[in-house]
């Protein structure tokens, strides 16, 4: 494994030290206290982050190996989604075995929360938790590394910039999710593009693709080695996105301006939001492994984008949005059962669809309806 100990994540010997180390960085005190507390934090987050340090202590003291880790990350989660989310529902999984190793490739929306929302379906069904591809841009501050790393995650690099160095750290990055899969028998994720779909138009990348590939032995046909790998497109479906304010501001400043610059620790402030506010119902759907004969990399991006399509499951806030932008009543079902959709039926989601909008110009107000409108247009363009 030493060919790999700059991007891998953590073994069970590394755990316990990492751990003493980061539960000593004052900034982990004051990242917690903010998310957990975050009145009492702008009043006295000087007598805070002391008890804050000493709760971290005791409840990662005697953790020292990453199953141990992740059943306390599990507990943390579902109480969260307790308190954040109206439900978690899953559809797909009676057609995957447990014992077999997947590269899971889903639509991307939410940064932290997609990857944990896969692991958490998985940990539930007692499949074997994942791998996770994090890109080094979010890792602005050591500590976030070491937890991601700590939580089965491995780091790809984003950083490089010319293109030789481009391809080196893709190939780097295809020989670890291969090796991974077929040598650790490792579940793997992967998001189907860099970035998330701001928008609500979910697009596998190719690009994605063709790094997987990079593995390929030259005289291999590509259909046999993507069935190596075991793709499994994956859907990811909130009700209610907690940055789709955030995004529509983005995205208008990009329409208007041509350019949005982030700001320096702007990812880390939408993982603690998109963690942290109300989601709604969630689903998440699996799809089929990818099975056949390819004629290149897009032709595999194209399935695994057929499958992502086809298995999302509408909220009536998508359509409902979609309603508010184009005055038409779409012709298509809601919830996991597929409901045929009804406006009427749904007063109080309305309601919150015109508070989140409100004040807004009516460009973003558009902008913000499409986040939620855009799935449906897609199934509808579909059919």
């Amino acid at each position: 494994m030493t060919d790999f100990d700059d991007i891998r994540p953590y073994r069970d010997d590394e755990v316990a030290p990492v751990l003493a180390r980061i539960v000593k960085d004052p900034e982990l005190h004051t990242a917690v206290a903010a998310l957990k507390f975050p009145t009492l934090n702008k009043l006295a987050p000087w007598a805070l982050r002391p008890l804050v340090a000493m709760k971290l202590k005791s409840q990662l003291a005697g953790i020292n190996s990453v199953d141990g880790l992740q059943e306390l990350v599990s507990r943390y989660l579902r109480a969260m989604l307790d308190e954040k989310a109206r439900g978690v529902t899953a559809s797909g999984l009676e057609g995957l075995a447990r014992n077999q190793a997947y590269l899971f490739v889903s639509n991307h929306r939410d940064i932290a929360m997609d990857p944990a929302m896969v692991n958490y379906v998985l940990y539930q069904n007692e499949f074997q938790t994942l791998q996770i591809a994090i890109g080094d841009n979010l890792l602005t501050k050591p500590y976030v590394s070491d937890l991601m790393r700590l939580n089965k995650s491995f780091i790809v690099n984003r950083s490089a910039k010319a293109p030789r160095e481009k391809l080196k750290a893709a190939k780097y990055l295809s020989s670890y999710i291969h090796h991974a899969l077929c040598d650790e028998k490792s579940n793997v994720w992967v998001a189907q593009r860099e970035g998330r779909a701001k928008d609500g138009r979910d697009k596998t990348n190719s690009a994605v693709v063709g790094m997987f590939a990079l593995s390929k032995p030259k005289t291999q046909p590509l259909g046999e080695y993507i069935g190596e790998l075991n793709i499994v497109p994956v859907s990811i479906s909130y009700e209610w996105d907690p940055c789709d304010l955030a995004k529509s501001r983005e995205l208008y400043l990009l329409k208007t301006e041509g350019s949005y610059q982030k700001g320096e620790h702007e990812d880390v402030a939408s993982i603690a939001a998109g963690i942290n506010g109300y989601k709604g119902r969630i689903h998440l759907s699996f799809g089929e492994v990818i099975k056949g004969e390819f004629n290149g990399t897009d032709e595999v991006a194209q399935e695994i984008d057929r499958q992502v399509l086809s298995n999302y499951v509408l909220f009536p806030s998508n359509c409902l949005a979609f309603q508010m932008l184009t005055g038409r009543v779409p012709k298509v079902g809601v919830g996991e059962d597929n409901t045929p959709f009804n406006p009427q039926d749904y007063p109080a989601e309305q309601a919150e669809l015109e508070r989140r909008v409100a004040g807004l110009n009516d460009e973003q107000r558009d902008l913000l309806l499409g986040i939620y409108a855009n799935p449906v247009s897609a199934k509808l363009a579909d059919h």
